[in-house]
């Protein structure tokens, strides 16, 4: 008797995904809280432009911005990312080291120019976390310690969700840290999102170490601000970088699929030294950063987990409207309609 085959994300439909994503949410933030210690936290929506908070991204990206009546004088920008309000929220709430904090992060991010790859959108959800470092971590080896539990989350969950829904799981048993030098190396004359696929669909899943820093050839292999993660600190394998990004191999796609980035947080030298590399000496006297360098905030680690990136992949969903609801082109729902996809 021939075995019946599992179902795949085109067999759930509406009202099962939204129950899906529910259950993917809730199994995950568990696993998430309990493998790295964390507690959820509320987190803003915007804030002060001139406080230093922001996410700046790769610095071209123009936020939302307002003005709020009896606040004469003062902008407030919609995040990109909590990248930095985590680590000042861990210094006023005195969490201790070795433990941290999760939140749910939602953003707006209209400059994104890729609406039509079907896994980029305006809307941005993100559990953001971050965790107090206990002294000695600063190293390669306790950055790897942390992606291999997060990855381990990420198995649990897709294990919940796949018994859930009848799904057939993918994702391979470990994740493999390769470091953005030797993917260069590897593949000279390949461009970066190539280079991602060709190493993704040979591991599964990886851990790309290094995103921001220079290459060999003065290229970088993808933007990352100067004042949160390290990307120019060497490791005792004679390269540069604690930090990078969380890919797997997108089976329904065919394509490698970013779930994370993350990394160690800038410490004092590394913030004046990746600033002067990328010209932005001048943020130096903003609030936040005279906050790291008086050394009031603490040492920490962190990272955002793209909570519809995760939806879509787990649930085996085609296009990232079918876990959020989006802004999308003309093209691209005529698009989705031939291939008989159903956005929310």
């Amino acid at each position: 008797m021939t075995q019946q085959s599992k179902r795949t994300g085109a067999d759930i439909g509406i009202l099962d995904t939204e129950a899906g994503i529910l259950f993917l949410k809730r199994t995950f933030e568990d696993n998430l809280s309990s493998s790295l210690n964390l507690q959820r936290m509320s987190a803003p929506l915007f804030v002060l432009s001139d406080s230093g908070v922001q996410d700046n991204l790769n610095g071209i990206e123009k936020p939302v911005s307002f003005q709020v009546k009896g606040e004469p004088g003062k902008t407030f920008e919609i995040v990109h990312s909590l990248a930095k309000w985590k680590r000042l929220a861990l210094s006023e709430y005195g969490v201790k080291p070795g433990c941290g904090i999760w939140t749910d992060m939602n953003a707006i991010r209209p400059d994104e120019e890729t609406l039509t790859s079907g896994i980029h959108s305006v809307y941005v959800d993100q559990w953001d976390w971050e965790r107090v470092m206990e002294p000695g971590e600063r190293t390669l080896d306790f950055l790897k310690s942390i992606v291999r539990k997060i990855y381990a989350a990420i198995r649990a969950t897709e294990a919940a969700v796949c018994v859930r829904f009848d799904l057939e799981a993918f994702l391979p048993t470990g994740i493999t840290f390769v470091h953005t030098e030797d993917l260069l190396a590897k593949y000279p004359d390949l461009d970066r999102k190539e280079r991602e696929d060709r190493i993704c669909r040979e591991h599964g899943a990886v851990f790309l170490i290094g995103i921001g820093g220079e290459l060999p050839d003065g290229s970088i292999h993808d933007g990352r601000a100067p004042d949160y993660d390290d990307w120019t600190t060497e490791t005792a394998e004679g390269k540069r970088g604690l930090n990078g990004d969380i890919l797997v191999w997108n089976p329904i796609l065919s394509r490698s699929f970013e779930l994370s980035s993350m990394g160690i947080r800038v410490d004092k030298e590394t913030l004046v030294r990746q600033l002067e590399i990328r010209g932005l000496s001048e943020r130096l006297k903003m609030p936040w950063h005279k906050k790291l360098l008086d050394g009031t905030l603490p040492q920490t680690i962190g990272g955002g987990i793209g909570q519809s990136r995760l939806s879509m992949l787990l649930l085996q969903k085609r296009h990232i409207g079918e876990v959020q609801v989006g802004i999308w082109t003309d093209e691209v729902l005529e698009d989705c309609r031939k291939r008989g996809i159903r956005l929310l």
